[in-house]
Formats: C-alpha cells, structure tokens, sequence
C-alpha cells in the first residue's frame, strides 16, 4: 500500500517542478530586458521608439547618450584620412563630382554622393567644395566619430540656460531637428516654471514678464529645430524671438531647386508641432511661412549672433544690430558657420551669394566671383562650364598662392582659353542691382553684373561655441541604415 502511495507523490511532485519550470522558462522568453527613459525615467521595454511615459521618441537621445572617447591616439597613428559622406546632410548637387580632378573618384548614385577609394587621392577637393559640409576628411574608426557640444537629456549645454539644438548638435535630418526643438523648448517652460513656484506637470504657471523685459527664450536660427521651438513656446505661452543672419530657414531655401526632402528617419515618429512631409524645398517652405505668419513668430532676419554671455541670471546676445537679454538662448545655428562679408553697399541685394549648390542655375548670367582660395577657384572653374555664362574672378591679391597646385592649373587652363576674366589686385567697392563697382589697381571700372559670389572664407560655428564657454566633445555613434550612413566605399 505504502508503495503505490510513495510512487503517486514521486510523480505529483516532478509534476509541479515540472510545471513550474516550463512556467517560468515562458515567463523569462515573454518578458523583455527594461530600460529608463533618458527624459521622465519612465521604465521602457529595450528596443521600444518611442516612451510610453512622455511620448518623446527614444532615438532623439542616441548622441547625446553616446560615450565620449579620446581622439589623441587617431592623430598619433599616422593614417591617412580619406573623404566620407554624410548621407544625412547630402543634397545630391553633384559639386563634388565637378571638383574632384580623379576620374571615378566620387560619383552621384540615387542622388548621394558616393565615394570609391581605389580611385580616391585623398586630397580632399570634394570636402572643400561641399556647399553644405557633408564630406568630412576622416580615418579609420573615426568615420563615425563626430565633434559635438557636451549636451543633457534636454539638450542643455554646460552653460546653464543655454541650449543646442539640430545640426549643430551633431544630427542632420530635418524631423530629429524639429523633435529636438520641442523638447528644448519644453524644458525651458519647466524650468521657468519652477523659478515661478510651479509644481511639476502644471501646464501654465508660467506668465512671461512684460514686453520690455528680457525674453524667456532668444532662439538663434530659423531652421527646422529654431522654428520647432518657437512654435512650441508660442504654444507654451512663453515670449520668444527668432534671430535669423541670413534669410528664414537659409540652409534649406539654398537647397537645388525642386530638391525632393523626405521626412526622415521613418522609423522615428514627428514629436514636434512643425510640418514636415515627402515634399519639395518649395512646398516645405510655402508651408512653414504660413505657420509662422498665422502663428505671429517673432523672427529678425539679418541678425548676425555674435556672443552669448551670461549677466547673473539673464543672458545677454549680441548682434550688429543690439543686445537682446533672455532667461534662455535656444542655438539652432548650422554646422557650416557664417561666411565672410565684403561689408560694401549692395551686399545684401538677392544677387548676392555666398554659396552655390546649382550651378547650372547661373546658364546665360553674368557672374562676379570674390575671392582667391580654393573654394573661389572652384566656383569659378565650375561656372565657366555653365552654357552662355560669363565669369569674372576678382581677388585683391596679386597671385593665388594659398591655392591648390591643381586648382591653379586648371585656372591657367581657363585664362589661357579666355573662359574667365581674371582682376586681380581689385577690391569691390559697390553692388548694384545691375552692376558691380570695382577698384582695379587705382582705377575704377564698373562692370556690368547679374551675381556676385563672395567666396572669402567664414567663421565656423564650433569657435562661437568655444567663446560662449560651452565644451565640445568627440563622440562615437553607431549609425543606422533607416537615418543615415556614412559611405566609405
């Protein structure tokens, strides 16, 4: 009896240890490894896009959650550094094709630039001539290396207050840019609120002061992450100001004609309240003007940034035209910086440039090219193949000594054939509408003129920042194939 009794327990216990086991091994594959939202805390499944707690998209934070490393060893090693395209900032113009003398070396596929290394010198001509700074000369590991501002979770800097936001933070694409604008923007309003005694999640505790006051937030740049912003905090109820030192939204409306934008990365969901579709440069800007204008956004166009500087607890900005102060400064500037400027009557007229991304755009004009480096050079060699145009290339200077060798080979190429008219030892003295006022050794001429391109150089934004006392750092990133690569190959 006793038998039988012993052998139905064995079995009833192995069957619930037995049960047991397979329960938890379902459990364990079911469930997935937990990870905090870099923004609220909130606890997110790993590989989730987009945080349940806040909705903010997770991806937003990839760079500014990457590690910092030391670059001092790459420079030591003695590599060669070779182009690699950033496909996220890439506009398909093809002025690095035209710019590169190594056959084969760089070619436009699917409207990208593509780089081959067999063929490639390394002389980097095409980073040079990139109109929108997607090429970058690097080696090794570091071709998914990039120099950045030290940022938080909120895009904040090392100086309390100030915030960096788009591209140059480090991250192209026209939708990171508008998502981080929001989120800058939101903790401006938190922050705010606490300084006026209001409690976490209160939507509007926050008054803005009067109108002569300073500004709760002074945004700098009137891209895709500044607008984004200034949406938002006109939603928010702050007082806001855009300062602009070129034309609104300058980088895209420089842009080829009927460039195709698309609303990049898919996998990343639009957290800000800016429009951003599969459109045209065209359409895109048609539609953001309308916002602004509906939303009455207070935007300064031609207001160069010149400092940032902290006054106790207001910071006071600088431009040509006055100081502003604010309790918040929101820098949604480019990474290409601001070129330099003649400083003569006319240089703000439409006809004048300072960058050329359609070159074809300029067949049958008349075109006054500034400058006697590598980039004025190149604009020049690559107008003259422009059907119908006429080039004049206009330098202070008496030779082109800072140039390439291969750049002035090609310009003795064209002088010889007549294909451009070279003034050298003349200085711009006036631009006109249909013409240009020039200095030729004494001598005045006046020169009968559709464009004038300044190319003169230009002071890169990393210094403004470095001025400002904001750290810059090099971080690595793995890059996804869904956002952008970069192409080495």
């Amino acid at each position: 009896m006793n038998m039988p009794l012993t052998a139905l327990a064995f079995v009833a216990v192995t069957a619930i240890f037995g049960w047991l086991h397979v329960r938890g091994s379902a459990a364990g594959k079911t469930s997935s490894p937990k990870e905090s939202c870099p923004r609220c805390g909130a606890e997110v499944e790993t590989g989730v896009l987009q945080c349940p707690g806040c909705s903010v998209p997770l991806q937003a934070f990839d760079l500014v959650n990457a590690p910092v490393i030391d670059v001092s060893a790459d420079k030591d090693s003695g590599a060669i550094p070779h182009p690699v395209v950033r496909t996220d900032v890439c506009v398909g113009c093809g002025t690095c094709v035209a710019a590169c003398p190594e056959a084969g070396a760089i070619s436009l596929i699917n409207h990208q630039a593509v780089v081959n290394l067999e063929a490639c010198k390394r002389h980097g001509s095409c980073a040079v001539a990139c109109p929108v700074g997607a090429i970058v000369m690097a080696t090794g590991a570091a071709v998914q290396r990039v120099e950045v501002p030290e940022l938080d979770t909120h895009f904040q800097t090392t100086i309390p207050g100030v915030y960096v936001i788009g591209e140059l933070g480090g991250r192209g694409l026209i939708k990171n840019a508008i998502n981080e604008g929001r989120i800058a923007i939101e903790h401006v309003a938190q922050m705010l609120a606490a300084s006026a005694g209001g409690r976490p999640g209160e939507k509007t505790p926050y008054r803005p002061g009067p109108v002569n006051g300073p500004y709760d937030a002074i945004i700098v740049g009137s891209g895709p992450a500044g607008l984004s912003a200034a949406l938002e905090g006109k939603r928010l109820g702050l007082r806001c100001v855009v300062l602009e030192q070129g034309s609104l939204s300058d980088t895209i409306r420089k842009y080829p004609r009927r460039k195709l934008l698309l609303a990049e990365p898919k996998r990343v969901q639009l957290y800000g309240g800016l429009w951003v579709s599969d459109a045209s440069k065209e359409e895109l800007l048609r539609v953001w003007e309308g916002t602004i204008a509906r939303s009455e956004i207070q935007v300064r166009i031609g207001e160069r940034v010149e400092s940032v500087e902290s006054d106790g607890n207001i910071l006071r900005v600088s431009t040509p035209a006055g100081q502003y102060l604010g309790r918040t400064v929101l820098l949604a500037m480019g990474r290409r910086g601001t070129p330099r400027t003649l400083g003569v009557s006319g240089e703000n007229l439409e006809k004048t440039l300072y960058d050329i991304v359609e070159m074809e755009a300029f067949a049958g004009c008349r075109v006054l090219v500034v400058g006697g480096g590598d980039s004025a050079i190149e604009a020049a060699l690559g107008l003259i193949n422009q059907p119908g145009t006429v080039v004049a290339l206009s330098y202070r200077g008496r030779d082109f000594q800072r140039a390439k060798e291969r750049n002035r080979a090609k310009l003795d190429k064209a002088l010889e054939s007549g294909r451009i008219e070279l003034l050298l030892g003349s200085t711009v003295k006036e631009i006109s509408a249909e013409a240009v006022a020039l200095d030729c050794d004494g001598t005045p001429r006046v020169l009968p003129n559709d464009f004038v391109v300044i190319r003169i150089g230009g002071d890169p934004p990393y210094p403004f920042l470095e001025r400002c006392g904001i750290r810059l750092v090099t971080k690595e990133i793995s890059l996804d194939s869904d956002e952008h690569q970069l192409i080495a190959s």
